[in-house]
């Protein structure tokens, strides 16, 4: 991670280009992306402009726009985009285009027209998700706006774990009452859902599943930017942790405390012992604390995982898995077009992978897979290349944010679900920025000498590497 402005800064290295000064600067790829990320996490996602339907939504024509200037500017040499070799770009590109298969072949023949037109709308998310992931990748310059970006995705989570638990706490469905002029309401407002007594909070998301997985992605970069935080910051970012993690088991769901596993399976073993036995106090303590304020909750989570409740999820799936494969038979390399599979018409399949396969067919399929392992692999080599140990944490943090969201898509619909999704694409092309800039040499030139240099204590705030603890 690297310093935000208005934090201490870095000793100027005489090898990073001058900054660039002036009305330039305004309008970068993280502006742009911060319009997106407040569009994706601010408005819920029942608001939609009528006439567009389920491609309505604020966040997904905005990211439809970012598309066509993406291309727009990629034409212009005048502008900074990194054409260089970018692996997340190609693991996009490729996912992207197996949608792009699955729509030429589905409209080969005559469909039912809510399925012609969940085809269209498919096209207009994965335009918009790449476009995201393009930005991030590509076009986010430089080491400071980089953390910049991630801040405000921090910030974001933050804020719905905060509404999450006010939700939970009250039983107030916060999202009904965000109304915007010209926007209607696609789906009838609910009262916040419940489970065995408890309220689930699902802030601005469409469910609890998708609020839980948007949490595990944020956790881990909430933790890498609280672990390395200037003094003057450090409560502030520990706080955000608190909430986030806070938030996570008043989810009520499985896939909360998988996300949670996910994400400190990978990120633990990295950390040096002492920064491990505070976690494992903490968690400690946590489960201590969920134990006396709402003594419950242990019983129910236990529920979920040995109960009926495991049982009944169990039964669920496993009749989805049976009952899909007359549908994958139909077409099994191209599928039946992606954004067709309608679970008002069909079912709930509760698993991506699984409609990724029925929609987009075996090629879509391996697209999908392949831009997780690829994001995964990318961040694992930005690690080993790097040798700042803030560099290296801020790459093994982003791979716990990739880790955490495949394993999510394996538990819901996840690309029916605009934050959970959107904000997987974003992580991705983050992933991609920090790769190259830690091979370019540019994110460790901003940190500095991790071996006692003025500028890594500046960017650190004075805390110990893992090397020194």
């Amino acid at each position: 991670m690297v310093t935000l402005r208005g934090e201490r800064p870095a000793a100027p290295v005489a090898d990073l280009p001058p900054r660039p000064r002036g009305p330039s600067r305004k309008f970068d790829a993280v502006t742009l992306l911060t319009v997106y990320l407040v569009l994706l996490m601010a408005i819920p996602y029942s608001v939609v402009f009528s006439p567009l339907g389920g491609a309505g939504g604020l966040s997904t024509m905005y990211a439809a726009i970012l598309m066509f200037l993406f291309l727009a500017l990629w034409l212009h040499q005048g502008f900074h985009i990194d054409r260089g070799t970018q692996p997340i770009r190609v693991a996009g590109l490729a996912f992207t285009c197996s949608i792009i298969a699955a729509y030429v072949s589905v409209n080969r023949h005559l469909i039912p027209s809510l399925e012609r037109n969940g085809a269209d709308r498919g096209l207009i998310f994965a335009a918009g998700w790449l476009a995201v992931l393009l930005f991030a990748a590509d076009a986010i310059d430089r080491p400071d706006r980089l953390n910049t970006m991630l801040g405000r995705i921090v910030t974001g989570v933050t804020a719905m774990a905060a509404v999450g638990i006010a939700e939970f706490a009250t039983g107030l469905d916060v999202a009904k009452y965000i109304v915007i002029p010209g926007f209607s309401i696609q789906t009838a407002p609910t009262s916040v859902d419940t489970r065995l007594g408890f309220n689930r909070p699902a802030a601005t998301a469409a469910h609890p599943l998708e609020l839980a997985t948007v949490l595990a992605i944020g956790l881990p970069i909430a933790l890498h930017r609280a672990r390395f935080a200037p003094p003057h910051l450090r409560l502030r970012r520990w706080v955000q942790v608190g909430v986030i993690g806070a938030c996570l088991p008043l989810t009520i769901s499985r896939a909360a405390i998988l996300g949670l596993a996910v994400v400190f399976l990978v990120m633990l073993p990295t950390w040096p012992r002492r920064h491990r036995r505070y976690v494992y106090a903490g968690l400690v303590a946590a489960v201590l604390g969920i134990f006396v304020v709402v003594p419950r909750l242990i019983s129910t989570f236990l529920s979920l995982f040995a109960g009926s409740g495991a049982t009944a999820s169990t039964a669920s799936r496993t009749n989805a898995y049976g009952s899909a494969a007359a549908y994958i038979a139909h077409n099994p390399w191209l599928g039946r077009g992606f954004g067709t599979f309608l679970p008002q018409t069909y079912f709930f399949t509760d698993n991506q992978y699984l409609s990724t396969l029925i929609e987009t067919g075996i090629i879509g399929l391996l697209a999908l897979m392949a831009l997780f392992v690829t994001g995964w692999f990318v961040g694992r080599s930005a690690y080993h290349a790097a040798v700042h140990p803030e560099a290296r944490d801020l790459a093994q943090s982003l791979v716990a944010s990739v880790a955490a969201a495949g394993v999510a898509f394996a538990t819901f619909d996840a690309l029916s679900f605009s934050i959970a999704a959107g904000l997987s694409f974003l992580i991705l092309g983050c992933v991609g920025a920090t790769w190259r800039m830690i091979r370019d040499g540019q994110l460790e030139a901003a940190l500095g000498d991790p071996g006692g240099g003025a500028p890594a204590a500046a960017v650190t705030g004075g805390q110990p590497s893992p090397s020194e603890a």
